[in-house]
């Protein structure tokens, strides 16, 4: 079946580069109108752009810093202006920033990390669903994170507290929108290859022993997540809400 997101309106946290870019590529081969929103690297931001107005879609993206209230709502309004309201958001953004034991906890690396996992999740969803609410309908896609159950690998403890907070979140917001005919749920990815995310923070060491231990043998990539993402952002996905599914190569199984 061939998913058709033909008039709707897409916005993706983070959609310049890993996964938050194959899934603004997924959506708008799906027909959908695409905003994508980034904290930096204006360059990569612009070759995401071009690589989607590659694909036939109409594409629009906005330098935003999320973890203030401000730029969320203004990000909002901007694809509002561009597009008209939005009927899928889907929150990517977010970051480990550093690896940082509890012991060396400093409150200013607590607050950033809950700020960019957490409370951008929040105020974006704020910000978004007041249109949601009036056209009764929309989408919205949360990211967590397997450390979201597990813990996290080490100096990760707030991030995985950040993404835990999303999956709770996620529950609560459903509950909260369902009477509008809002879906919100979320995603949880395990180990992601072709991301910054492990070429930075995950030593060579410990990625080849974390794949060997990955029941399906392999790394997922951001397009296995993409297409999660699609299914979450379609009408086939209309009958589940609160819903956050893993999607980890049988790495973590619930």
């Amino acid at each position: 079946m061939e998913v058709n997101l033909t008039g709707k309106v897409a916005l993706v946290t983070g959609g310049n580069n890993g996964i938050g870019l194959a899934i603004a590529q997924t959506l708008a081969k799906a027909g959908a109108k695409v905003a994508i929103s980034y904290l930096k690297d204006a360059e990569a931001a612009a070759r995401a752009v071009e690589s989607i107005r590659e694909l036939g879609a109409e594409v629009v993206s906005f330098q935003s810093d999320l973890t203030d209230v401000a730029q969320a709502d203004v990000l909002a309004n901007n694809v509002r202006e561009a597009f008209g309201p939005i009927d899928i958001l889907v929150n990517n953004a977010g970051h480990l920033v550093k690896r940082v034991p509890n012991a060396e906890m400093e409150e200013e690396h607590y607050q950033k990390v809950m700020d960019v996992n957490f409370k951008s999740c929040v105020f974006m969803c704020k910000a978004v669903a007041k249109d949601m609410i009036e056209k009764k309908g929309g989408k919205i896609v949360n990211l967590t994170s397997v450390a979201a159950h597990n813990g996290g690998g080490p100096g990760a403890t707030i991030y995985a507290a950040g993404k835990g907070a999303v999956l709770t979140y996620t529950k609560g917001l459903a509950k909260e929108l369902a009477a509008h005919q809002i879906q919100v749920n979320g995603i949880s990815p395990g180990f992601i290859g072709q991301t910054a995310f492990h070429s930075t923070f995950t030593p060579d060491a410990a990625r080849v022993a974390t794949i060997n231990s990955i029941p399906l043998g392999r790394e997922g990539t951001p397009q296995d997540v993409a297409n999660l993402a699609l299914f979450l952002s379609s009408s086939l996905s209309d009958y589940i809400t609160g819903e956050t599914v893993e999607i980890n190569g049988g790495m973590f199984m619930r």
